[in-house]
């Protein structure tokens, strides 16, 4: 796999960005997807969604004397807004022209996991995404700071139910189990304290806020430092152990590059994250820059997102509804903003069970022939959302390739493109599949080039960047 390629796909979602890494070089590359501008206008489909607690308020009293065609109504509008939020989330990974930052946000979405289902709200869901958007390479310790105080992670997390007296210790356990520590690095006794700490911590309309009658005002020892500390006193403590920046580097690792990063590499890169005090740009140059360098190709397994991304980047689909890719990546168990726990999505061999990988070739032999998803598989969000209006419809697909080359050459470009390894077997079998003989000026000939890259789209090594 030409390395472009390859970096394309972990940078972002598809090939591509492939010619702007060969053409600016990487870090050239990286400045840019560093400076993108980015949406900060509210999304149209939120605009009569309930945005403060009155307005939450009124809904919820309304709800209670609504017959039951209102309530069904009600209901509804929620449901609708959860998947245009989605939609429009997928869109902008699919259009952006430096989706680096898109990626970034996907990855903190799964390390911060706050889920719909739970939070219910849909403002607050974006709320946290925009958090994220915003801080996506900013500094760790800010960001966490920003996080622990969101409406989203506030009611997913319980803590609306921590009270002085009656002390609910879930978001402070998985602030320092998951969040950013790990366990074995601290006391059941900083999680208790640290509970007392963030009690009365409640909803606000902007971002949480503390209430003075279900706040704990007395000291507490937290790391073994006492005071009366606040949410953004534990994150200032929890980052000034020894430990603070390990965790976070390896997930980092593991999202982007190493199914299996090793303990050296992720105290290399943890103690050059300290050394730049948690900023996060610094961070991601050095590991890209450097791992660049090497030959890392299938050392990690794409996940549903790059894979349906780069499908149909690929196969030159544009014109397709979102709702198609929300099935497929809640088919293959990555449903955006609804992880199965609050550990999120494990990656690496978890996207490649036989399930998967059967549902992955089902999608390509779909999406290869020109149709899209059947009515039967779209069942399941039928009673989420109307029907894609591409979902019964045919659609074009077509490869690019060199029409002036031979049936070697495509062979070539396509394996160049797309796998990180060929073996003598599968040469011979693409020969077979693309014969000496094959015409690339040939009317049909887009057809025959599809089947190869159909072929291709099925190997284990296709999985693997």
């Amino acid at each position: 796999m030409k390395k472009s390629n390859l970096w394309s796909l972990r940078l972002g979602f598809s090939g591509k960005e492939s010619d702007k890494i060969e053409k600016l070089g990487l870090e050239k590359f990286l400045k840019h997807s560093y400076d993108s501008k980015f949406d900060t206008q509210l999304p149209a489909f939120l605009n009569d969604d309930p945005k403060t607690l009155l307005e939450l308020k009124e809904l919820r009293e309304s709800i209670k004397t609504a017959d039951s065609e209102e309530k069904k109504k009600i209901l509804k509008k929620e449901v609708y807004s959860t998947i245009e939020f989605k939609k429009w989330w997928i869109s902008k990974m699919r259009n952006d022209e430096f989706p680096l930052r898109e990626n970034m946000v996907c990855f903190w979405h799964n390390h911060f996991v706050s889920t719909s289902p739970k939070v219910k709200v849909t403002y607050w869901t974006y709320q946290h995404n925009m958090i994220l958007r915003e801080n996506a390479f900013g500094n760790f310790k800010e960001l966490t700071k920003q996080i622990v105080k969101s409406n989203a992670m506030v009611k997913y997390l319980d803590n609306v139910d921590n009270k002085k007296g009656k002390y609910n210790e879930n978001l402070s356990r998985e602030l320092l189990e998951l969040f950013t520590i790990g366990i074995g690095n601290y006391s059941e006794s900083d999680i208790k304290n640290g509970a007392r700490a963030l009690a009365g911590l409640n909803y606000g309309d902007d971002a949480a806020i503390y209430r003075s009658l279900a706040q704990d005002n007395t000291d507490k020892t937290y790391f073994g430092k006492t005071g009366n500390w606040n949410s953004d006193d534990l994150v200032d403590i929890i980052f000034e152990q020894k430990n603070a920046p390990y965790l976070i580097t390896r997930k980092i690792l593991k999202w982007f590059v190493y199914d299996n990063p090793s303990d050296e590499q992720v105290t290399y890169y943890g103690d050059y994250l300290r050394k730049v005090k948690f900023e996060i740009q610094p961070l991601l140059t050095k590991i890209f820059t450097e791992e660049y360098k090497k030959e890392t190709s299938g050392t990690k397994i794409k996940d549903p997102l790059v894979y349906i991304l780069q499908l149909l980047d690929e196969l030159n689909i544009e014109d397709l509804d979102e709702t198609i890719v929300l099935y497929f990546l809640k088919q293959q168990g990555m449903d955006l903003y609804n992880q199965i726990n609050v550990k999120g999505w494990d990656g690496g061999n978890s996207w490649l069970t036989s399930q998967i990988y059967l549902q992955r070739n089902n999608t390509s032999d779909l999406l290869c022939s020109g149709r899209s998803i059947t009515r039967k598989a779209l069942n399941t969000m039928a009673s989420e959302t109307e029907k894609p209006k591409s979902g019964l419809e045919k659609i074009e697909v077509k490869i690019d390739f060199d029409s002036n080359g031979n049936n070697k050459t495509i062979i070539a470009d396509l394996s160049n493109r797309l796998l990180f390894k060929v073996n003598d077997s599968m040469q011979k079998d693409m020969e077979n599949l693309l014969k000496y003989d094959f015409d690339p000026k040939e009317e049909h000939a887009n057809f025959a080039v599809i089947r190869l890259f159909n072929y291709i789209t099925k190997l284990p090594e296709y999985q693997l960047i």
